[in-house]
């Protein structure tokens, strides 16, 4: 399917990676949804991107709101009738980098995190197969992190060995999850499910010490929205290498 017939929606879009991997897609010729809580911020996102060339439209989204959930599914089913691509991107990290022992983590913390970055991930997607089912051949592709690699956790001398926080790692490792058993679900249908890592990257969540640029850590997300149909299905990858679960 040409990438100018795609339609793409990315969630946390109005800034940062969800913003880059929507512009990189629509420089690749879809037609993309950002969807974002605050409809100021979103549509000024939206704005920018479409005097880029791109083809952009805001949607009103916040993940933890189901409702918001049925009204993106009106609207892209009025507006456009599939869906090619979704990103699951909105996340949050409660404790913040490092934060979060498991000794003294709250339940405040581990439910309000699981609230964003697993159970409104697993409903929107739940409630957007339908129009998936449509496209051509779908990509869903949720944004996930090293940080919910459970073996590069239990090995010492990892990268992430010694960096723990359980509220965020382990909210990302139940979506990798997610990934493993919606990929095995539809494995004889043609749409492709995949977590990505993008990298620890100069974002409001990753901090100005990150290494990467946005950019950069973009191409991960848009390389598995974009997969030929030959591409691969419920794997977990960073730039073309696989991680380990």
């Amino acid at each position: 399917m040409p990438n100018a017939k795609k339609v793409a929606l990315i969630t946390g879009a109005n800034k940062g990676l969800g913003f880059e991997m929507a512009r990189q897609l629509g420089q690749a010729g879809a037609t993309v949804i950002l969807a974002a809580r605050d409809p100021q911020k979103g549509e000024a996102a939206a704005r920018k991107l479409r005097g880029e060339g791109v083809d952009a439209h805001f949607l009103k989204l916040d993940v933890d709101n189901r409702a918001d959930h049925s009204t993106a599914v009106e609207f892209i089913n009025r507006t456009f009738g599939r869906l090619d691509v979704l990103i699951n991107n909105a996340g949050i990290s409660v404790d913040g980098l490092g934060g979060g022992k498991a000794a003294t983590t709250s339940d405040d913390s581990l439910r309000r995190t699981f609230e964003t970055n697993f159970f409104a991930p697993v409903a929107l997607t739940q409630t957007l197969l339908p129009l998936l089912r449509k496209s051509e051949a779908a990509r869903i592709v949720n944004m996930s992190s090293i940080l919910g690699s459970q073996t590069l956790h239990a090995t010492p001398g990892s990268p992430i060995y010694d960096f723990k926080s359980l509220a965020y790692d382990a909210s990302k490792a139940a979506l990798n999850s997610f990934t493993i058993h919606l990929a095995h679900e539809l494995k004889d249908t043609k749409i492709k499910v995949n977590s990505a890592h993008p990298g620890w990257v100069k974002t409001d969540m990753g901090t100005e010490a990150a290494p990467m640029e946005i950019p950069e850590g973009a191409k991960t997300g848009v390389e598995l929205a974009l997969l030929a149909d030959g591409g691969p299905n419920g794997g977990f990858f960073h730039l073309g290498k696989t991680l380990p679960w």
